[in-house]
């Protein structure tokens, strides 16, 4: 089992605190992701710069495609992102085509979806799944509970490279010990603190601890 990774969603309204908040912490994390509201906000822009930052970091645009899967997938590609978000939702064709264009693609769980449906991603090559606990969820109540740990244990078992997101802190970390998890996403839990290197240090460290 190895060691998760440590990504940051820049969730921002705009370019200008993005960049402040990547700034402070972004050789501490191990993946960069471009949230889905900045890629609305911003586009192509932000995915230039933030490359142009940091090079050499894997960086995500999380455009959450449903649609047009060839086409968002070379823009992206080509303003710097490695990897790609689809919707679950999204058809088999549009999964295709945004693969055939960008490094990789990661499937966002979301809503309704089934585990014969995540065996055709696999058919299809797919490597990668975000199981979520939504803002929405969480703003309404919802937690991380035992049915979502087994859902994200069985994922691991069919091959997936399962990363997790939707209100994670330091503590929620212990919860999946035990479990596969390739990479922990976590946006305002680093952002929002008082001082967002300190805390993704503490994210690192306590992966270490659980993980070594």
């Amino acid at each position: 089992m190895s060691r998760p990774n440590l990504q940051i969603a820049l969730d921002h309204n705009d370019l200008e605190h993005a960049l402040a908040d990547i700034f402070k912490v972004g050789d501490e994390v191990d993946v960069i992701e471009v949230g889905t509201i900045l890629c609305l906000q911003e586009g192509q822009k932000a995915i230039r710069c933030i490359r142009s930052m940091f090079p050499h970091k894997k960086l995500v645009a999380d455009t959450k495609c449903a649609d047009a899967g060839g086409t968002v997938a070379r823009n992206v590609a080509e303003a710097g992102a490695d990897l790609m978000t689809v919707i679950c939702c999204a058809t088999i064709p549009t999964m295709q085509a945004a693969q055939k264009e960008v490094g990789e693609l990661q499937v966002e769980l979301y809503g309704d979806w089934t585990y014969d449906q995540a065996d055709e991603w696999r058919r299809i090559g797919i490597k990668q799944v975000i199981y979520h606990q939504s803002r929405d969820a969480l703003l309404s109540g919802g937690t991380w509970g035992d049915n979502d740990l087994a859902k994200v244990k069985r994922l691991t078992e069919m091959g997936f490279k399962v990363s997790v997101t939707g209100g994670l802190d330091v503590e929620t970390l212990e919860l999946f010990e035990g479990i596969d998890v390739y990479t922990f996403i976590t946006g305002r839990g680093i952002t929002a603190a008082d001082d967002p290197m300190k805390a993704a240090q503490r994210f690192k460290k306590e992966i270490i601890r659980i993980w070594g």
